[in-house]
């Protein structure tokens, strides 16, 4: 959209919709809340599954490591590097720590240069040869959001907008979690109401 491009769908972040539609770019009321997509740790397969599901063991887990993965970029990066901050360990982790700009940090933990993998579960589930350990533990958890929107630009805007109410069919939603994604859930529904949606997946990935 940045550069010009004209689609008739895009998928995006809360954030960036919001901002796109302050910009114009977006048919106004054409936003559709997707999936939600949450943080977990992924190791080798048949490496050792450390304990992650308080804070004392995540916190152990990651200073315990000889070494960790995560992205630069994306919305599990940033929160990352800001959870690091959080749990007070910043520099000790990334004095281990291999970093990329961008792709799939599963790669190195299935390829042996890291021992833990930090990601959203959908895009560890995309990397063969990795074992899925589990979600981050709940107080540090970061579920990323994602819509579909139409374009201003869109030629095909009545089609675009039936697509979008198709991907919101409930039908749909074991897909979502067949992939690592949680359906969306309206606006308003408390967590807890999302919890079993979230074990579910984690356990699908598993």
């Amino acid at each position: 959209l940045e550069a010009g491009a004209e689609p008739d769908v895009v998928a995006l972040t809360k954030e960036k919709t919001d901002q796109y539609a302050r910009e114009g770019k977006l048919v106004s009321g054409s936003a559709r809340d997707l999936v939600r997509s949450f943080v977990g740790v992924a190791v080798k397969v048949g490496a050792p599954r450390p304990a992650i599901g308080t804070t004392a063991e995540f916190r152990r887990a990651l200073l315990d490591a000889r070494s960790i993965g995560y992205s630069r970029a994306g919305a599990s990066g940033l929160f990352f590097v800001e959870l690091l901050k959080r749990l007070d360990i910043a520099e000790a982790i990334n004095a281990k720590a291999t970093v990329i700009p961008e792709g799939f940090t599963a790669e190195l933990a299935a390829s042996g240069k890291v021992e833990l993998a930090i990601q959203q579960v959908s895009e560890l589930m995309a990397v063969p040869g990795i074992d899925i350990v589990g979600p981050l533990p709940g107080q540090f958890q970061n579920a990323t959001s994602y819509r579909g929107v139409v374009p201003v630009a869109s030629r095909e805007k009545e089609a675009a907008q039936a697509f979008l109410n198709f991907l919101r069919e409930p039908a749909n939603a074991s897909v979502y979690r067949s992939k690592g994604l949680q359906a969306s859930v309206p606006v308003g529904v408390v967590t807890a109401a999302a919890k079993p949606e979230i074990n579910a997946l984690i356990t699908t990935a598993m």
